[in-house]
């Protein structure tokens, strides 16, 4: 039966959950450096096969060599477009470190209980704000991370789907990155910890 390894990729880097305990380390793709505004794994594309090869050698070195019965339960940023998602995956299949992967956004891993909530996150570019409904994004609101206004956004959640303006709906502020202090008067604030917590054991069919 294909085991399932939790990871998530960052603003700057992709954290994979260890073997043997509930911590995550970190690849980091060499000779990758920062570019505003733009995802780090953008670059994988210009090395892909090098890319592939470092890290099918730090899986190899988490979970040895026999990676074929592993399926990679990635979480992605929420701001992730379809063609990005489209890259990550082949990313990693194509890798040789695993048998099959399935894809998330963060927004949708917040949760496990609640059947409903909203999501404020930031990228490296931009600000989400997301209705989550029986783990399904309904509605997806993005603005600029230089320039959106905390309190439009704040406004926004409270009109982001119908259901909202006849029930009380949780807000989560996710700072997986550390980067929301002006949006922590929102609603529950999710630390790394919390995040890291939530998704240490993942149901790859509920994905």
């Amino acid at each position: 039966m294909a085991k399932t390894v939790p990871m998530i990729i960052t603003n700057s880097n992709i954290l994979i959950k260890n073997k043997e305990n509930d911590e995550f380390k970190t690849f980091s793709m060499p000779s990758v450096n920062p570019v505003s505004n733009i995802p780090f794994y953008h670059q994988f594309a210009e090395k892909i096969a090098q890319g592939q090869y470092y890290f099918k050698e730090f899986m190899k070195n988490i979970y040895g060599n026999k990676l074929s019965k592993y399926i990679f339960a990635i979480i992605v940023p929420d701001d992730t477009s379809r063609l990005e998602s489209i890259f990550i995956n082949e990313f990693f299949v194509n890798s040789g470190a695993c048998k099959a992967v399935a894809q998330t956004t963060m927004a949708q891993a917040l949760s496990k209980t609640d059947d409903s909530y909203i999501s404020v996150s930031k990228s490296t570019r931009n600000v989400i704000l997301e209705y989550v409904k029986n783990r399904q994004v309904l509605v997806s609101k993005i603005y600029d991370a230089v320039s959106c206004d905390p309190e439009q956004v704040a406004r926004d959640a409270k009109k982001l789907h119908i259901d909202i303006e006849y029930k009380d709906v949780r807000v989560y502020v996710n700072n997986f990155n550390l980067n929301m202090d002006e949006f922590m008067d929102m609603g529950e604030v999710i630390t790394p910890k919390q995040f890291m917590e939530k998704i240490a054991v993942i149901d790859v069919e509920k994905l």
